[in-house]
C-alpha cells in the first residue's frame, strides 16, 4: 500500500515537472519570436521588409549587412558606442566597489542618511535632468562629444551601491579583522580579502554598467545632437533609420544593425552568466 502511494507521488511529481518544463518552453517560444523575425528582416532583400506585404522574405540576402557597413555611419556610432561603454564600465565599475565596500564596513557619521539619500535620489529617473545636463556640457563645449556622455553616465554611479553593498555584507567581517591583526591596510584588505571574494558581484556590476550605455537612447540623442557621425549606436539607429521618410527605405538595414549591435550583450551574458546569477543571488561565503 505505501509502495503504490510512494509511486503515485512520483508519477503526479513527474507530471508536475513536465507541465512546468511544458509551459516554460511554451514561454521561451513566444519570448524568442521577436528575435526571430528581427534576424529574418534583416536577410529581407525587400528595403521596406516587413512594411511588405509578408513578414517572411520573398527573396534573401545578405546585402543589408553590406550596406549597413559600408553605406551609413554605423561603424562610426559602433566605435562611439563602444568606447563609450568601455570607459563608463571601468570607471562605474571602480566607483561602485570603493563606494559599496566604505558604505558595508566603515561606520562614520551620516552613513545611513547618506545611504537613504542616494537610495531615494535613485529613485528618480535621469529625464528628468536632461535639459539642466544638456545646457552644462553646452556650456563646457562637451556636447556631440562621447566624453560628454561618458561624465553623464558616470556622474551617478555612487548611486548603484546597494546590491554590491548587500554582496560585501555577507563577508564575515572577522576576515578583516584577522587581516587588520596581521597589520593590513583598509586598501590592502579591499584589494587582498574582499575583492577575491566578491569575484561574482564585480562581473555583476561590469556588466551592468557595460548594458546601460550601449543601448541608451535619451541623453544619447540630446547630447549628440548637430553631428550624426558622433551618434552612439541607439541614437543612430532611431534618428536616422527610423526617422520619418526613412521608415521604409532602412527598415530591413535597421534590422541588421539590430542584430549586430545585441551580439556583444549576447555573448557577454551567456559567457559570464553563472557570475551574473550568483552575484544577484548568492553570498560570498559557502557554508
Amino acid at each position: 500500500m505505501e509502495k503504490k502511494k510512494l509511486r503515485s507521488k512520483k508519477g503526479a511529481e513527474r507530471a508536475t515537472r513536465i507541465l512546468i518544463y511544458a509551459v516554460l518552453i511554451v514561454i521561451s517560444i513566444i519570448w524568442l519570436i521577436p528575435f526571430l523575425l528581427l534576424i529574418i528582416q534583416s536577410f529581407n532583400g525587400n528595403a521596406g521588409g516587413g512594411y511588405g506585404n509578408s513578414i517572411f522574405p520573398e527573396v534573401w540576402t545578405f546585402d543589408n549587412y553590406v550596406k549597413l557597413f559600408t553605406e551609413t555611419d554605423f561603424p562610426k556610432w559602433y566605435g562611439n558606442t563602444l568606447l563609450v561603454s568601455v570607459v563608463v564600465t571601468v570607471f562605474q565599475t571602480a566607483i561602485v566597489l570603493v563606494t559599496s565596500y566604505a558604505l558595508s564596513r566603515l561606520r562614520f557619521k551620516m552613513r545611513k542618511p547618506l545611504m537613504n539619500l542616494m537610495l531615494i535620489l535613485g529613485m528618480f529617473p535621469g529625464f528628468l535632468s536632461m535639459t539642466a545636463v544638456y545646457f552644462v556640457l553646452k556650456e563646457i563645449h562637451l556636447t556631440a562629444n562621447p566624453l560628454g556622455l561618458i561624465l553623464v553616465y558616470s556622474a551617478s554611479s555612487a548611486m548603484q551601491y546597494y546590491i554590491c553593498k548587500g554582496f560585501f555584507d555577507t563577508i564575515p567581517k572577522s576576515l578583516d579583522e584577522a587581516a587588520r591583526i596581521d597589520g593590513a591596510s583598509r586598501q590592502q584588505i579591499l584589494w587582498k580579502v574582499i575583492l577575491p571574494l566578491a569575484k561574482p558581484i564585480i562581473i555583476y556590476t561590469v556588466l551592468t554598467a557595460f548594458i546601460a550605455p550601449w543601448g541608451e537612447y535619451m541623453f544619447a540623442s540630446l547630447i549628440m545632437r548637430g553631428d550624426t557621425s558622433m551618434y552612439t549606436v541607439a541614437a543612430g539607429m532611431k534618428e536616422i533609420f527610423l526617422s520619418q521618410g526613412n521608415e521604409y527605405k532602412y527598415f530591413t538595414v535597421f534590422c541588421a544593425a539590430a542584430v549586430v549591435v545585441s551580439i556583444p550583450i549576447t555573448v557577454l551574458f551567456i559567457w559570464l552568466q553563472r557570475y551574473y546569477v550568483e552575484g544577484i543571488t548568492g553570498g560570498s561565503v559557502k557554508g
